[in-house]
């Protein structure tokens, strides 16, 4: 057996991957980047190698310092984890030309499977069925726009060398073809190194399913019954469960025999998931249609639900067969038990879906009878912008998938995370769904049913609790020690008539900018706030509130209560316009923290409106800044490769007074969405 593992990732995986070795009595050592010094994935290994800066390419996908770090600390295996250098068939041979295990499939496989078009001839030779299109990886611009001309729209532009729904753009119609193409490529170029795309039909009314397998050296594969990933943002999951509810037997056996194929095609070896989509307009068929989408030649960040209804431990069975034992179980051992539904939780703006970056000042999460937490993160955790914004993932089991569904509302209403923040009530909301409930998903469940989704306002019990941590730390003054009394040191009478201190809050993820006031009193004993004009004897105690300071001296309170937690932000009490500002002028910043990809524009260029002023990257994912009408660019503050955080200042823009020659006098121009 493997006796000591090097554990080349960071974060939840990380964790998982060392839990998974303590259990088999196996040694476990971390790597860390300057930025994850203080995480827990470095404390909690037997040992930890520091890589080097907190850039991924000087640290984590440095591919000659993790095969150091691993012959170093006498290690014997590499587990890759998910991301990084997962699916990097270099890593693979370098690990493996070290004398070390890697737990994973061969670099042959990885490099075949990691080519989308290479893996869609293979396994549909094998019998495997998949979408039609164009998988030649050889063609040009032009070759494209003709392939595409013969596909028919609606259809998708999809990276060769792609994962994580990076490198695709879904193309309706032949008008929208030249930019999806550039941006795909360029999205692929700077996300894997490599720009060919391919072309497929664009499937109608999808469901994203997908069939989790096992194989070792001597040629047995089983799989894993299926799971349903459907639920996405920006072609990346956000909910996960086992079995799918739209398949039944019949449908699990034939795309349970269709992965086992397209695995024994390939000769895998080790855990891997072969994607299909689904096409739920045929699911009332005899014979519902599903294609082959692609391979993860490594663990996925959903493989919890699959353990949690199959009983199986799938980081152990890895580590079985990378030191070369068979498989202990056959494809009659597995059984489904119950129903298991997992949320990726992220730091990241919930309506705009936008990273996030901060300190964890306060974490609270879940436990209990069926359920999972697998986090990365601990109070005191720094989230920072160059890494994956996601912070762990809540995993519930039930018997059925209705009491699943009530389980992890549960445990989504008693998780908080202060400091940062998050998609936790947009998570909320899908799983509350009644179409969500029903299991009537498909690839754009959010658009369909959460496009117009708004976090709702923070409750009155944490404007209160709020206010009153504002208060004390603008007067000063120590609490008296009675944990009733949220108004400390404010005293009973203020004069003028008024009464009482007033605090004012926006809340950032509140899109109408709406300004929420609070006025706390104390009258003859009773205890009072008035809400936006409105007073109410409030309950006490108030719930604990975590204060921090944002980089431009701005007060965040952040306070659970009610299976919420809201994000406050004092407002000051005056505001004093800068008589030298230009007027008109609008500076431009950037919408989270990242990199500058591209600034096609410079200072004095006249623009029109729906202009893209700058490419911001974060993620491998681009965000443009769009002119919203005509203008004149004025000063630009950054140059392309900067780093940039949220709210950082890209460059002015003054609205230009006159209208557009190609636009009525009587008609404003119109910002393109």
């Amino acid at each position: 057996m493997i006796e000591r593992v090097l554990v080349a990732n960071r974060g939840e995986i990380a964790r998982r991957v060392i839990r998974g070795c303590r259990a088999l009595g196996i040694g476990a050592v971390a790597v860390y980047s300057d930025a994850d010094a203080g995480e827990p994935h470095v404390h909690e290994a037997d040992a930890s190698v520091r890589l080097g800066p907190a850039p991924a390419p000087e640290s984590y996908l440095d591919i000659d310092r993790v095969v150091a770090a691993a012959r170093a600390q006498g290690c014997d295996a590499v587990h890759p984890g998910y991301g990084f250098l997962a699916e990097s068939a270099a890593f693979a041979r370098a690990v493996v030309e070290a004398g070390l295990a890697f737990v994973g499939p061969s670099a042959e496989v990885i490099e075949l499977m990691g080519d989308k078009a290479a893996a869609k001839r293979t396994l549909a030779q094998a019998g495997v069925p998949v979408v039609p299109g164009e998988d030649r990886d050889d063609l040009d611009h032009d070759d494209l726009v003709a392939a595409a001309q013969r596909i028919g729209f609606p259809l998708l532009v999809k990276a060769v060398a792609g994962g994580g729904g990076k490198g695709m753009r879904a193309v309706h119609g032949a008008g929208e073809l030249d930019e999806a193409l550039a941006g795909a490529r360029r999205e692929a170029a700077a996300a894997f190194g490599d720009d060919r795309v391919l072309l497929e039909r664009l499937v109608s009314r999808p469901r994203h399913v997908e069939i989790q397998v096992l194989a070792d050296r001597y040629g047995q594969v089983v799989h894993l019954l299926e799971r349903e990933c459907s639920v996405q943002r920006r072609y990346q999951k956000v909910v996960e469960e086992a079995p799918s509810p739209a398949v039944d037997a019949a449908l699990r056996e034939r795309m349970g025999a269709a992965a086992v194929r397209a695995a024994e095609a390939v000769g895998y070896e080790g855990a891997g998931t072969v994607e299909f989509l689904l096409d739920a307009t045929s699911l009332d068929g005899a014979e519902p249609a599903f294609f082959f989408m692609e391979m993860n030649t490594r663990l996925q960040v959903e493989h919890p639900v699959t353990e949690m209804v199959t009983g199986l431990d799938l980081v152990a069975l890895q580590l079985q067969v990378a030191a070369g034992k068979p498989l202990p179980i056959t494809q009659d051992d597995v059984r489904v038990d119950g129903h298991a539904i997992e949320v990726r939780l992220y730091a990241e703006d919930p309506v705009e879906q936008l990273p996030q970056v901060g300190e964890i000042v306060g974490l609270d999460l879940p436990s209990g009878p069926g359920i999972r937490v697998d986090a990365g993160i601990a109070r005191g955790s720094r989230v920072t912008r160059h890494y994956d914004p996601m912070l762990g993932k809540l995993v519930v089991h039930a018997p059925d998938r209705p009491a699943a569904c009530e389980r992890l509302s549960e445990a989504l209403a008693a998780t908080s995370v202060r400091g940062v923040t998050t998609n936790l009530e947009l998570l909320a909301a899908i799983v509350g769904h009644e179409r969500f409930r029903a299991g009537a998903l498909t690839t754009s469940f959010i658009p369909d049913h959460l496009g117009s989704w708004r976090p709702s306002p923070a409750p009155p019990v944490s404007l209160v609790a709020a206010a009153d941590t504002a208060c004390q730390a603008h007067l000063g003054m120590p609490r008296s020690g009675d944990p009733t009394s949220p108004w400390d040191g404010l005293g009973p009478f203020r004069p003028g008539g008024v009464g009482g201190w007033r605090v004012n809050f926006t809340e950032p993820t509140d899109s109408s900018g709406t300004h929420r006031e609070v006025r706390l009193r104390e009258r003859l004993g009773e205890r009072t706030a008035e809400l936006d004009g409105e007073e109410q004897v409030v309950p006490a105690p108030a719930p604990p509130t975590d204060r921090t300071l944002g980089v431009d001296g701005s007060e965040h309170l952040w306070v659970h209560a009610e299976g919420r937690t809201a994000h406050l932000v004092v407002e000051p009490a005056t505001r004093h316009g800068d008589a030298a500002a230009p007027s008109g002028v609008t500076s431009f910043t950037s919408p989270m923290p990242g990199s500058v990809l591209a600034l096609p524009v410079s200072t004095g260029d006249r623009v029109a409106a729906g202009t893209t002023l700058a490419l911001v990257e974060a993620m491998k994912m681009e965000h443009p800044v769009v002119a919203p009408t005509a203008g004149t660019i004025g000063a630009i503050h950054v140059q392309v490769g900067d780093p940039v955080d949220g709210g950082s200042p890209l460059l002015e823009f003054e609205p230009s007074t006159e209208a557009p020659e190609d636009t009525p006098d009587d008609e404003p121009p119109r910002a393109r969405p």
